[in-house]
């Protein structure tokens, strides 16, 4: 199977910057797209930012971040980064990494998630 392991969280004060990382392990023929979603209490998991595998590494960003997260990937390692800067308190949450992966010997891609991280940004 395939674990994928997130760190880098914690509690910051407003305007500071976390880096989140995360790893996928196990099975892994490839990968394609890898991301990070966010849950804060009482709302719905939303896709923050994503990168695919392709040279080029087209990324996304949620129109509520773009400018002050940076999305990056290396391959080599199967490890999906999250430069978070000029932190807001609404940018409080649990974070998520995620990935669609070709399992060596299935055909198809499935998707994986991590166990999240917290990240408490304080006024």
């Amino acid at each position: 199977q395939v674990e994928l392991v997130e760190s880098g969280g914690g509690s910051v004060q407003a305007g500071g910057s976390l880096r989140l990382s995360c790893v996928a392990s196990g099975s892994i023929f490839s990968i394609d797209t890898m991301g990070w979603y966010r849950q804060a209490p009482g709302k719905q998991r939303e896709l923050v930012a994503s990168i695919n595998s392709g040279g080029g590494g087209n990324t996304y960003y949620a129109d509520s971040v773009k400018g002050r997260l940076t999305i990056s990937r290396d391959n080599a390692k199967n490890m999906v980064y999250l430069q978070v800067n000029s932190l807001k308190p609404e940018d409080t949450a649990v974070y998520y990494c995620y990935a669609k992966v070709i399992v060596t010997g299935k055909p198809g891609f499935y998707a994986y998630w991590g166990q999240g991280t917290q990240v408490t940004v304080s006024s």
